[in-house]
């Protein structure tokens, strides 16, 4: 909205600024943290009277979550998501159309999470929201998504990009839509299974966005995209303001999420945030980039389906609980020791993911 102001420039010169991505992301970050400071006090003291009891905490998870953990408030996810929206949409330029289907699926996926969490808390239960009408829905608004990317890009859209293969595209034509809505569903899925420890998730989620507002800016350029390499897709630069608006929200609500955590993200904000990372890799062509930056996600998501798989094959588990963070848990590691090595691993993948960009 504010990129209007850069209009007036031939008025008055310094307006100009305006126009500049990077001025707009560090402002976009400290819009969306200081709007989480302002409003998040108030936000967990009115989940705390709606809720009562807090979110339930599954009697077949770690023993000590139902000490520690009980009466804690969910639904944390709407300082991230109302932080995220306003910075955006003061920051971003609203004529373009990635910031808007973006947007659509980080709130959309937020409403569902919301829907789901809701049902969680008033019926003090840990099943919520049908699983399958869940992912039905995952996949309708994902698939909209990317058929709306089809729309606002160019033929290069539905191509893949493969990291370390310079000018490799592989067209994947009408499969472009199920292709594009898988990532981003798995991302949604994989980063709300993370969410299981207090900055486990919104961590590796900021960093993971840190490394997507590069990406974003540099294949949105066309110098820089062509100087490394990389897909051109023009438009996509824009979406660097969100990623930074993610970064500073999620800040704000780490300091109430920091262990012990005044309050849960919940699936409002960890399918939210997920499907932000998926649906911007797969504006930014870096669908494989966001397989090794989300690694931990990867690795969280994988986790389940090898124990659930195995234990129907077998009767036997792999792990001692799934998600792996609670396997961990089982071997007498502290929350915060694998909090915070798990934060390690998130940097180093990021760090990888950006190797990329030479490694062609």
């Amino acid at each position: 909205m504010l990129t209007l102001l850069a209009e007036l420039s031939h008025i008055f010169g310094p307006l100009n600024i305006f126009r500049y991505i990077t001025f707009r992301a560090a402002c976009a970050a400290a819009t969306a943290l200081y709007f989480v400071f302002l409003f998040g006090p108030g936000i967990i003291a009115a989940l705390r009277i709606k809720q009562g009891k807090g979110q339930p905490i599954r009697e077949d998870g770690p023993a000590s979550h139902l000490l520690t953990k009980k009466g804690t408030p969910t639904m944390g996810g709407l300082m991230i998501l109302s932080g995220l929206v306003v910075s955006t949409l003061l920051w971003a330029n609203l004529k373009n159309p990635y910031v808007w289907i973006v947007l659509f699926v980080t709130v959309s996926f937020g409403g569902i999470g919301f829907y789901d969490d809701y049902l969680k808390v008033s019926k003090q239960s840990h099943k919520g929201f049908s699983g399958r009408m869940r992912l039905l829905l995952e996949f309708l608004i994902a698939g909209s998504a990317c058929y709306a990317l089809m729309l606002a890009g160019t033929d290069d859209t539905t191509k893949l990009a493969v990291p370390m293969l310079k000018g490799f595209l592989l067209n994947l034509g009408w499969f472009f839509i199920p292709f594009g809505a898988f990532v981003i569903v798995s991302a949604g899925n994989c980063v709300n299974l993370t969410d299981g420890l207090d900055g486990l998730a919104i961590v590796p989620s900021m960093i993971a966005a840190g490394t997507f507002a590069i990406f974003a800016y540099l294949v949105g350029n066309s110098i820089f995209s062509n100087y490394l390499g990389v897909n051109h897709v023009t438009g996509v630069g824009e979406l660097t303001i969100v990623c930074s608006a993610l970064i500073g929200a999620g800040l704000g609500f780490l300091w109430f999420n920091a262990p012990p955590a005044q309050i849960f993200m919940g699936d409002t904000g960890s399918l939210a945030l997920g499907g932000l990372l998926g649906a911007i890799a797969v504006s930014v062509k870096q669908e494989f980039v966001l397989a090794i930056v989300g690694g931990l996600f990867v690795l969280e998501g994988a986790s389940v389906i090898i124990q659930v798989g195995y234990f129907k094959m077998t009767g036997r588990r792999i792990f001692l609980m799934a998600p792996i963070h609670h396997h961990f848990e089982q071997k007498g590691w502290k929350e915060p020791q694998i909090v915070i090595r798990f934060w390690i691993i998130a940097f180093v993948l990021a760090l990888i993911g950006l190797s990329t960009l030479k490694l062609r």
